[in-house]
Order: structure tokens, then C-alpha cells, then sequence
């Protein structure tokens, strides 16, 4: 017998134009033309290396990966990283759930984060109608055409618009798929139980975006540059949904993993950035990186990658000095996640513990001046 669980429609959720939101866009917004904050000797070198290791990657048309977390968007860096697609210095990037979210409610509302505090003691914390109705269903709708979770995100963000499918439309899609190769059988039918437990009414929906010019995940979208999502089933707000569907999403998020391997097959001469992601970054690269070689000696007979760099920016002072490996048990370093990972994939290893802000900043601040 399964164990009992809760129903999602006992879920009840809110308007989120109600929520009190601590983030403004027009607050938080980095000018990415104003004069970057001035750095450290030590961090000025490690900057410096990284803009020559960047330019060199691109000019050989290799791999140049950014991963972040969700406070890099918080942080009002969405200008920046924009700009540094614009200019063709990143060809990848990857967040966590909670990092395309709030791009997401900043492109829908201008304004995104909420007090967890009160708002889990009251039972809204996350319960709110908009964003897990919006990201649900633009997710649910792009697998059943073959997009990832961030993919399906971005569209839905530059288009201003999502189109639910007639119901014996999805039902022709099916049994035509019963016939075929079905591979979006699943995707589909996830979207047909949706509409008929939700009363979803079909034809194209609107959704205007009014600042998704400062959208990460819409001008990805626009750029063709994949950003891919890594979430986890109850990591987010929007499984505090009726609509959240485990099953979609992950969907969503195993293509956008199989991108992502992808886009890492290329990262011979390459760069990845780590940028404030302690868990998700690390976690999801070490995988990727061992299924990248995999393909590389098994199936095309290469050899695995490697004369790659990495650079992990986060707020942690590690003691250690990871030049001589790793740590013993008994130091604290040692459960440092973001750096350990890292550091036993090989490849050249900068860390700088600096604001996310002030990195970026002066990143693209060296790089705009240089073409590729």
C-alpha cells in the first residue's frame, strides 16, 4: 500500500503582485557602464588571468561555461552576464531552480524574494499562483517539443506568450506517437492529464514581461546560447503549485542535463565559471565531465579533456592551500564542496572569494573592449 500524501489541489495559493518582495529590479540592477569597484592586488591577477584565458578559449572556439546561483540574479547581474552573451564571451550557462525563478518573477513583476520567515509561518511562503502556474506550465508545454527546462523558460519570457494545445489535438499527438518513434509520449500525456485535472483552457496566452530585457533566461533564449536548469524535486516554490508535475520537470531538467554534457564535450582549451553555486556547480559538473570523457574515448576514440580552466568564485575564506590537493578529514576545508569537486577534475584553478558583483563587473568591464 503507498503511503498517504496530500492532494496538490489542497494547495491553496495567492496572488503574487500581493507578495512583499525585498528585491526591486530598480534597486538591485548593476549599470554594467558605470566604473567597476576597484580590486585587490591579489584579485586583480586572478581576474587578469581569467580575461586572457577566456579571450584565448574563444578564439579557438572553445567551450566557455558559466554556472551560477540564484543570488548572482538577486544581485542585480543580469546586465552583465547579458552583455557578456551579447559580445559572445559565454556559449553556456547553468542555474539552479531558484536562479531561473527569480530571472522569471524579475522579467514578470520587477521584483522578486520573499521574507521565508513570515511567509512559511503563515503557510504562503512560495504559494504564489503566477510563478508556479507560469514555469509549470511552460515546462510541461516545451518537453512535449523536445525542450529543456531553461530552454522552454526562455521562450516563454522573449515570447511574452504561452499556447496550450485543444484537447483531441493532444490526443491525435498521442495516438499518433503510439505509432511511432514515442518518445514524446510521456511529455504529452503529462500535458493532457494537466488539462483535464486543471480545467486549462486552450489557445495562446499572453503573458506580458515588461522588463525581460534584463532577463537572463529570455535573452539567452533570443541569443540561441542554452542555459540550462538543474533543479530538485521540492527545492523550489514552484512545487508549492497545484500544477508542480515532478515528472515533467525532471524531464525538462534530464534533457537540459544531456545539453549540458553536450556543450562540456567542447571544453578542451576551454573555461568554466563557477559563480556562487556551492552545491549545484560542482555537483552537476563532476557527473558531466565524467560522462563527457566517456563519449569522448569510448565513442569517438579521444582522448579525455583536458589544458581546461576553472574559475570558482564564492564568499567562503578557505584556509587551505589547495595547491598541495586536498585537505585531510579533520580540516574544515576538506567539506568545502564548491572547491573540493573542483579541484579533483584537474584543469587549471582559480579560486576568489569576492561579491559576485564586483567579479562580473570587472569581467566584462576588460572584456568589452577585446572582440573574439
Amino acid at each position: 500500500m503507498p503511503y498517504p500524501s496530500i492532494n496538490n489541489k489542497q494547495i491553496r495559493v495567492f496572488p503574487l503582485a500581493s507578495r512583499k518582495s525585498r528585491s526591486d529590479i530598480h534597486d538591485i540592477m548593476v549599470d554594467p557602464d558605470a566604473k567597476p569597484a576597484a580590486l585587490s592586488a591579489k584579485d586583480e591577477r586572478v581576474v587578469n588571468k581569467l580575461v586572457d584565458r577566456v579571450v584565448a578559449a574563444r578564439r579557438q572556439n572553445a567551450t566557455v561555461m558559466m554556472a551560477f546561483g540564484a543570488h548572482l540574479v538577486k544581485n542585480g547581474c543580469g546586465l552583465l552576464v547579458i552583455r557578456l552573451m551579447q559580445q559572445g564571451w559565454l556559449t553556456h550557462l547553468a542555474t539552479q531552480g531558484a536562479g531561473g525563478i527569480h530571472d522569471w518573477e524579475l522579467a514578470y513583476l520587477g521584483r522578486t524574494e520573499e521574507d521565508v520567515r513570515a511567509n512559511a509561518a503563515t503557510g504562503t511562503f512560495g504559494s504564489w499562483d503566477e510563478t508556479g502556474k507560469f514555469i509549470n506550465l511552460a515546462v510541461l508545454l516545451g518537453a512535449t517539443m523536445d525542450m529543456g527546462y531553461g530552454e522552454s523558460l526562455g521562450a516563454f519570457i522573449h515570447n511574452e506568450s504561452i499556447k496550450i494545445p485543444a484537447r483531441q489535438e493532444l490526443v491525435q499527438a498521442i495516438n499518433s506517437e503510439l505509432h511511432g518513434s514515442i518518445d514524446r509520449l510521456p511529455a504529452l500525456s503529462e500535458l493532457l492529464s494537466a488539462l483535464d485535472r486543471y480545467t486549462l483552457n486552450s489557445g495562446l496566452i499572453a503573458v506580458e514581461h515588461p522588463y525581460n530585457d534584463y532577463s537572463i533566461a529570455g535573452n539567452a533564449f533570443r541569443l540561441r546560447i542554452p542555459l540550462t536548469i538543474h533543479p530538485g524535486i521540492g527545492y523550489d516554490i514552484i512545487y508549492n503549485h497545484p500544477l508542480a508535475n515532478g515528472a515533467a520537470l525532471g524531464r525538462g531538467a534530464h534533457l537540459d542535463f544531456k545539453i549540458y554534457i553536450h556543450s562540456m564535450l567542447n571544453l578542451n582549451g576551454g573555461v568554466f565559471l563557477s559563480i556562487g553555486s556551492a552545491i549545484m556547480a560542482p555537483q552537476v559538473f563532476e557527473k558531466a565531465f565524467s560522462c563527457a570523457n566517456n563519449i569522448r574515448i569510448h565513442q569517438f576514440g579521444k582522448p579525455p579533456l583536458k589544458n581546461f580552466s576553472i574559475l570558482v568564485n564564492d564568499l567562503q575564506v578557505s584556509e587551505w592551500d589547495w595547491s598541495r590537493g586536498e585537505p585531510p578529514k579533520n580540516s574544515p576545508d576538506y567539506y568545502l564542496r564548491f572547491l573540493k569537486s573542483f579541484y579533483r577534475m584537474g584543469g587549471d584553478i582559480d579560486y576568489i572569494a569576492l561579491d559576485n558583483r564586483v567579479l562580473l563587473h570587472n569581467l566584462y568591464h576588460r572584456l568589452k573592449t577585446i572582440t573574439v
